[in-house]
């Protein structure tokens, strides 16, 4: 990801993204430095608009909450199975537990 967020800060300094570029911002976060992966981001992103891939890549700020939301309600419904299946386990314990008793 450190290759990532270098190219991203290059990019919005207004700076072209290169080999050179990436090495000294890795540097300078004092992370190591693999030339392979340099390489390797420099020419992924070669002929990528940058401003374009951000735009589409964010989430618009209202579909948010509504998607958080639609997330949650499934959770809760497997605590709630949870629940009732450790209480269904709990009574069949007791109910063999009398057999032994």
């Amino acid at each position: 990801m450190e290759y990532v967020y270098s190219a991203l800060v290059l990019h919005a300094a207004g700076k072209k993204v290169d080999e050179a570029g990436l090495a000294n911002i890795l540097k300078a976060a004092g992370a190591k430095v693999d030339e392979a992966r340099v390489k390797a981001m420099v020419a992924a992103l070669e002929g990528v608009n940058i401003d374009e891939a951000i735009k589409g890549a964010a989430v618009p700020v209202a579909a948010a909450p509504a998607a958080a939301a639609a997330q949650a309600k499934p959770e809760e419904k497997k605590e709630e199975k949870k629940v009732e299946e450790e209480e269904k386990e709990e009574e069949a314990l007791a109910g063999l537990g009398a057999l032994f008793g």
